[in-house]
């Protein structure tokens, strides 16, 4: 990108409603053991700072099993996982506290940076990290006893949103303390969903190792509700057990009344910016709301559809519309809206045929932003108008057309002559463009 300036440009003006969308609010970031280990962290890091000057209150939430492994292998020490959860005795204990403590450490440092030929340069962030959440043992589960591994029992929020009101990067390891003075070894990851739950964060934005949520031909899912995971047990057999760990917890927060949760890849450099900054991410998101919706069209579109049908007026792929017409008609525009942005358009125009006694409907305007003419996304706009169509007790559509007839006869439409349109859709025919007319039948 630093070789294109004009695409850059582009990318930072297109960036610029997120960096509103995000100002003030609070984002959770679960960092796994793993991802800290791994070489791009410091990359994170830096993208951190930036989400920090950008006025995005952050809460850090770190893991360190890799870490504790490495220890406990030097001192030899075996331990033993139940349901994924390490059994943490007296023996264990201080090696969990040395590795995580030594990774808060290095955190801070990182945060802390500031030469001047460095991203970090000029930042002053400040880290808050302390007795922010207490814990509870988890106890004896079909007899074996967890010991020092624990589960969160409340956080003080209070003093979570005070630091973060004084501008502070807030740093949650994954240990809990006791009211007797124990300390327990927590899974990070329900340490972050109950942080983004009891917070009320916007966000939760788990990093794993691949991009995101893979399907069972290992593509990228890039939206995906909580219901929809509920609905499909094929993701274990196609993702490893940290992605759905992390896929579980995004799900469980979406029921918890936090809008948004991401998965978003540590190995790949920029990653949570593209995720955060662009309108198509670029790791998986979980949200109860589609990112990506059908709608009916209101006034407050008017001047997205122009913007969108503009190119092809221009080409003469469309008639030309007005402001005052496309107002006038907007209630029979349907649209596809991606993150705020009206992608794809089609409107659908009912009329009364005297001669069959039928009633038609004429699909017009189908146009889908240049970006996005690969998601089926016409087609899915057509379903949507023929099964509207169908409610509104229409018997057949027709289309006019002086392009796309080929794309309009593979979606079942066959070829009608003029005479076989509406009577007064025919007195609005127009003789100079001589498009072609398809008519489909309706179920």
């Amino acid at each position: 990108m630093e070789h294109q300036p004009d695409q850059y440009l582009k990318w930072f003006r297109n960036s610029s409603p997120y960096i509103n969308a995000h100002r003030q609010k609070t984002f959770v970031l679960a960092l796994s053991g793993e991802a800290q280990a791994h070489a791009n962290f410091h990359n994170i890091i830096h993208d951190i700072a930036l989400l920090s000057s950008l006025g995005v209150r952050l809460v850090l939430v770190y893991g360190a099993r890799p870490q504790i492994n490495q220890r406990l292998e030097q001192a030899s020490i075996s331990s033993t996982f139940v349901d994924q959860k390490r059994i943490t005795n007296s023996a264990i204990l201080p090696h969990v506290l040395d590795a995580v403590g030594t990774l808060r450490i290095q955190i801070e440092a990182l945060l802390s940076m500031g030469l001047a030929n460095s991203p970090m340069h000029g930042a002053r962030i400040r880290v808050s990290s302390g007795n922010f959440v207490t814990a509870k043992p988890i106890g004896i589960i079909n007899g074996e006893d967890f010991q020092h591994t624990g589960e969160v029992r409340r956080l003080d929020v209070d003093a979570i949103h005070k630091s973060l009101n004084q501008g502070d990067i807030v740093a949650l390891p994954c240990l809990g303390y006791s009211p007797t003075g124990e300390i327990f070894n927590l899974c990070y990851e329900e340490v972050a969903t109950q942080t983004a739950m009891q917070i009320g964060a916007d966000k939760l934005v788990l990093f794993i190792s691949p991009s995101g949520l893979l399907d069972s031909e290992n593509k990228l899912i890039r939206e995906i509700s909580p219901l929809e995971i509920s609905q499909n047990d094929d993701y274990a057999t196609t993702n490893a057990t940290a992605t759905i760990n992390a896929l579980n917890a995004a799900q469980q927060v979406c029921q918890n009344n936090v809008k948004r949760a991401h998965l978003v890849s540590f190995q790949e450099d920029g990653a949570l910016i593209k995720e955060l900054f662009t309108r198509d991410g670029n790791g998986t998101l979980v949200s109860q709301k589609r990112y990506e919706q059908i709608r009916q069209a209101s006034v407050e579109d008017v001047g997205g559809i122009l913007e969108l049908i503009r190119p092809l007026e221009e080409a003469g792929v469309l008639v030309r519309r007005s402001r005052e017409l496309l107002e006038t008609e907007i209630e029979q525009f349907t649209i596809i809206e991606r993150d705020g942005m009206i992608v794809a358009c089609a409107a659908l125009y009912p009329f009364d045929n005297q001669l069959t006694g039928k009633v038609a409907g004429e699909v017009a305007c189908v146009a889908v932003h240049a970006d996005y003419r690969h998601g089926k996304r016409g087609e899915r706009l057509l379903n949507h108008l023929e099964q509207k169509a169908v409610q509104m007790g229409l018997k057949y559509l027709f289309v006019l057309t002086t392009r796309t007839a080929h794309w309009f006869l593979e979606k079942g439409f066959e070829a009608a002559s003029l005479d076989e349109l509406p009577e007064s859709r025919k007195t609005l025919y127009n003789w100079q463009r001589n498009s072609k007319s398809f008519k489909k039948k309706l179920n």
